[in-house]
């Protein structure tokens, strides 16, 4: 194994650590304050700011992992949020390859777009589809909360990730 290699497998050790870290924080009871019923998905903005750092099939591979602990955290059907963020992942990582300039007005951008789009989806196959009443209220008082809240902790998930995957494939050269 080469330096550069293991340099990788560094990185993406590291992603994983972080990734377990925020997933534990995101669900201990009491330490992240809430707004009204709303915790932030501390997992999300992290698995998003890795697909705009890493090559498609790391992405794919990180917002797999994310997506099912963000299963366990909800208690949603195992799998769910594991699809929609490997192909989300997968296609964020294309994008910022090809496309648009990774900076952090972008990062929030994809980041707010793509928690509406899990958000909204959620929405739509557990309450709407399952024909529970009062559907628009917990659209605008679960929701809407829940969405602002991950989306403001895009910033740390951002320069933190951002930091990472520079100062680790800097070396890698």
């Amino acid at each position: 194994m080469n330096g550069g290699s293991r340099l990788k497998a560094l990185r993406f050790f590291a992603y994983a650590i972080e990734l377990l870290v925020l997933y534990v924080l995101q669900e201990t009871p009491g330490l992240i304050p809430a707004i009204g019923p709303a915790r932030p998905v501390l997992v999300l903005p992290a698995v998003i700011s890795i697909a705009l750092f890493e090559n498609e099939t790391a992405a794919m591979v990180f917002g797999m992992a994310g997506g099912l602990l963000i299963d366990f955290g909800f208690g949603s059907v195992l799998g769910f949020h594991a699809l929609l963020l490997a192909g989300g992942c997968y296609l964020i990582s294309l994008l910022a390859a090809n496309l648009f300039q990774t900076n952090f007005l972008s990062a929030l951008l994809v980041t707010a777009v793509s928690s509406a789009s899990v958000f909204l989806l959620q929405w739509l196959f557990f309450y709407v589809m399952s024909g529970y009443a009062y559907v628009g209220y917990t659209l605008l008082a679960h929701y809407l909360p829940l969405f602002c809240y991950t989306t403001a902790i895009t910033p740390l998930a951002y320069y933190f990730n951002r930091a990472l995957a520079l100062q680790i494939r800097s070396k890698e050269e």
